[in-house]
């Protein structure tokens, strides 16, 4: 047994760094225990131990953002994990892609990459979805339910298909990027999110590839 294998701290422990196997980004680190090393192999979803809770949690089982293990490594020294998933949904509690979005102040800044904008404008969508903020034309749009969602999103489309006919590239992009904001705003208000669409593209260009 794997678990056999995995030298686990006095307190039965080991950690786990979690990583997107599409991007390479590391979106988080957790603890498991041999439970919860066995769950994660079993469902094929990512489980791991609640050192503050002291119990097993299942990866999103309360907020839908799952982790579908693609693939589960251990370092030379059997002491640390890697699971590389697929996510579905946001990473962080906070809503961001990532538990790892902060910078530490006087550090070296190089030339890491910022949070791509899709993840920065779904983590302020998701924010406004658990925490409403008077005014905010996103809560506005939560609020009023998938009707007044839909109907903005036809009207976006139109203006989409008017810009691409006589407004020229800046307008057509313009008006794509308040498609893409509605299109969002509407996975959310679906619980969703653009790893689904993600994972249904994929779908799509491995059954093309075979």
């Amino acid at each position: 047994m794997i678990e056999a294998e995995i030298a686990w701290d006095e307190r039965g422990l080991v950690p786990a760094v979690v990583q997107d196997a599409h991007t390479g980004r590391v979106l988080m680190l957790a603890y498991m225990n041999a439970e919860a090393l066995a769950r994660t192999l079993e469902t094929g979803e990512a489980w791991f131990w609640s050192r503050r809770r002291q119990e097993l949690w299942h990866k999103g089982a309360t907020s839908g953002n799952t982790q579908r293990v693609v693939e589960v490594r251990y370092d030379c020294d059997a002491d640390a994990l890697l699971l590389r998933v697929e996510p579905r949904g946001p990473a962080c509690h906070t809503g961001h892609a990532t538990c790892f979005y902060r910078r530490l102040p006087g550090s070296p800044e190089g030339t890491a990459e910022e949070e791509p904008v899709l993840d920065r404008l779904w983590a302020i969508i998701q924010d406004r979805r658990a925490h409403p903020k008077e005014g905010s034309y996103t809560c506005h749009l939560l609020a009023a339910g998938e009707p007044e969602i839909l109907k903005k999103l036809g009207e976006e489309a139109i203006e989409v298909l008017i810009a691409a006919q006589a407004q020229g590239n800046a307008r057509l992009v313009s008006e794509l990027a308040d498609l893409m904001y509605h299109l969002l705003v509407l996975l959310a208000a679906r619980g969703l999110s653009w790893a689904d669409v993600e994972a249904e593209l994929a779908r799509r260009f491995a059954k093309k590839s075979s």
